[in-house]
């Protein structure tokens, strides 16, 4: 079953980049950017979590909180984190429940291997843990300046 819009996001718990349990009903009050992408330490989503660093301030300037989901270990998003100077949470999702949950795990194929692994993609949950925008298939190019102004319209609101 896939969260669609208008839904509650599930409530299960993953550990963080820090050894944390995290739910995502721990950010209820507040907006959360929850966004899903392949693998730490690789170009296309260094540059993703580099742009929503870089942005940071702004989301939490509208009560948001950025969270980063991939299916690597603690000790990858830790070193991920120190490195780039992360200023959000990465969560490890190896068994893929949440992925799958925002049916974000997909077959993949890349120079003819076929495999599982994430799609880059980004979902916009209100205060009350509830899916209002999501982003398919991200291209990182302008993503994050998108997120974010979608959010701002929504917090206008």
């Amino acid at each position: 079953m896939t969260i669609e819009i208008g839904q509650a996001a599930p409530d299960m718990e993953l550990l963080n980049d820090s050894g944390e349990e995290v739910s995502l009903t721990d950010f209820k009050g507040k907006y959360v950017v929850l966004y899903f992408y392949p693998k730490d330490m690789t170009p296309g989503c260094t540059t993703e979590a580099c742009d929503f660093r870089d942005q940071h301030e702004s989301f939490a300037g509208l009560d948001a909180v950025i969270i980063g989901v991939s299916p690597d270990s603690r000790d990858k998003h830790e070193k991920f984190k120190q490195k780039h100077d992360l200023p959000f949470q990465l969560l490890v999702d190896d068994e893929h429940k949440l992925a799958e949950a925002f049916d974000v795990w997909k077959l993949k194929k890349n120079f003819g291997k076929e495999y599982m692994g994430i799609e880059r993609s980004t979902f916009l949950l209100d205060k009350e843990g509830r899916l209002v925008k999501e982003w398919r298939k991200v291209k990182v190019k302008d993503h994050v300046a998108e997120a974010l102004r979608e959010l701002e319209q929504i917090a206008a609101n």
